[in-house]
């Protein structure tokens, strides 16, 4: 087992970013990329499936983006900077990213946050 590997295990609901990960998510995160213009998110917001499809996502990355659920977007090759953006068009915060990626409820998240201060 690789040093990756252990990495990986020992952090629930983080996976590593390699090379692989950033070909596999390329066109999901070109499109997340997009969002920095605004023209481009009330775009998405009117037919987000639509606009899925004009970058050439998946199907599967399709439907993690449509059910915003950011461990999917993750295993998908998402990478969390570039998922910021498309998660910010919905109001979630880096604080409802993160419970989602360590199961809590958003309380629970801030709880832990505030414990390690």
């Amino acid at each position: 087992m690789n040093a990756a590997t252990v990495s990986q295990q020992a952090i629930p609901g983080t996976y590593l970013f390699d090379g692989r990960m950033a070909m596999k998510g390329y066109n999901l995160n070109r499109m997340c990329y997009s969002f920095n213009s605004a023209d481009n998110r009330k775009k998405f917001k009117a037919f987000p499936e639509a606009y899925c499809h004009a970058y050439h996502l998946t199907r599967e990355q399709i439907h993690a983006v449509t059910d915003l659920d950011v461990l999917r977007l993750l295993q998908v090759g998402g990478n969390i900077y570039y998922l910021a953006k498309l998660t910010g068009i919905y109001g979630m915060t880096v604080q409802d990213l993160g419970a989602q990626q360590t199961g809590r409820s958003i309380d629970e998240f801030r709880a832990r946050l505030e414990s390690q201060a």
